[in-house]
């Protein structure tokens, strides 16, 4: 019996060949050929005003706090239930993360908690779309707006996904996309920022490319280029950009394979949910998923565990998701306890995501359904 990994990374089309050529045209340091393919696809797909590769989701985030001029004194409100980078990015500049409880249907941030969390110190709200499922941006850029705040998107899961008609990415002023390993389109390590503010893209530009006017350069819109601000090397490999071009040209069929798993798993397991054994994601009627991930909800932190250890024992490779920050030894230098946010981590103990990547075998997702079912039978 073959063990079933958790995620794989794939090849589906002309990644190979995109780096052949990108060495061919004689540019491989970056911003070349594959990188403007990579950004022109993006802002046509999903209207955003102007797309930035950079060497991950963090670096965009880290441009954001830049480019919003958080900085000490000032907070960010965010969910507890997140990567670390939505945090560090705004640490790093000085500001504050402001952690809040999330929604128990969508594990996106709850605009009622953000609402009683804003105070005198809060400059920002930091919306994370988590598993492709976009958060309550109407609401969340209400509060924005009635508070004077600035809004954006962690979309590091929301590539391709879409809230009432507009992509994840495009709606707030400035986003971040995610093209790590584990995400739907992926060059490896890579990320992009996405500015839907036409005042903020020519910073953007110089902070992204060590605080140099080096862009306008390359557009023969100064004859020289030199130091105008502060920034640091967020600029990938024009070799991470072709493999990444070969994604995201192939991006359809990807997001088909992807939603035949996620229906599939779907179908399988809609008989323990309704035998009240687990809960299965939930998307609200007004926003489209993009498959990033399929997790279950266990009743209680000992199921999961106990059905992880089963699945183990099976050689198939499910894994719990983020611990809330809130509780991590950082957290706890900033002030946070247990017990805070009991909805973030009443979930997060109970939560399990199943093997989900693109060559996933048929066989092998109704071997992951057939042991989990096995695991609540017996």
């Amino acid at each position: 019996m073959n063990p079933i990994p958790f995620n794989r990374p794939t090849i589906v089309g002309n990644e190979l060949a995109h780096i052949q050529e990108a060495i061919s045209r004689g540019n491989i340091s970056g911003d070349g050929h594959f990188t403007r393919e990579c950004c022109a696809l993006l802002e046509r797909r999903f209207g955003i005003h102007k797309v930035l590769l950079t060497t991950s989701c963090t670096s965009a985030l880290e441009l954001i706090a830049w480019l919003y001029e958080l900085g000490p004194g000032q907070e960010v409100i965010m969910p507890s239930y997140t990567f670390v980078s939505t945090a560090n990015a705004f640490l790093r500049t000085g500001a504050i993360p402001r952690f809040v409880d999330i929604d128990p249907e969508t594990l996106n941030l709850d605009p009622a908690a953000v609402a009683d969390a804003v105070n005198e110190n809060t400059a920002a709200i930091c919306a994370v779309h988590y598993a492709g499922v976009g958060a309550d941006m109407d609401a969340l850029l209400a509060l924005g707006a009635r508070h004077k705040l600035r809004v954006l998107e962690d979309a590091a899961q929301g590539v391709h996904a879409w809230y009432r008609g507009r992509a994840l990415g495009s709606i707030a002023p400035l986003a971040a996309y995610s093209f790590h390993a584990t995400k739907n389109y992926t060059c490896g390590e890579g990320g992009a920022l996405c500015i839907n503010d036409d005042e903020l893209a020519l910073r953007a530009e110089i902070l992204r490319e060590k605080g140099t006017n080096r862009t306008q350069f390359i557009r023969g819109e100064v004859d020289k280029y030199t130091w105008v601000d502060v920034g640091s090397s967020y600029v990938p490999s024009e070799l991470t950009s072709a493999f990444l071009f070969g994604q995201l040209e192939r991006m359809d069929e990807i997001d088909e394979r992807r939603r035949e798993i996620y229906d599939t798993y779907t179908t399988g397991l809609e008989p323990l949910a309704a035998a009240g054994h687990l809960r299965l994601p939930v998307v609200p009627t007004d926003r489209v998923v993009n498959h990033h991930m399929f997790y279950v909800l266990t009743r209680d932190a000992g199921t999961r565990n106990a059905l992880m250890d089963h699945l183990r024992e099976e050689q198939i490779q499910a894994t719990f998701h983020y611990l809330p920050l809130h509780t991590s030894p950082m957290g706890q230098q900033l002030g946070y306890r247990d017990g805070q946010f009991p909805v973030t981590e009443d979930l997060s103990a109970r939560l399990l995501r199943l093997p989900f990547f693109h060559e996933l075998l048929e066989s092998d997702q109704q071997r992951v359904i057939k042991a989990v079912r096995r695991f609540f039978r017996d």
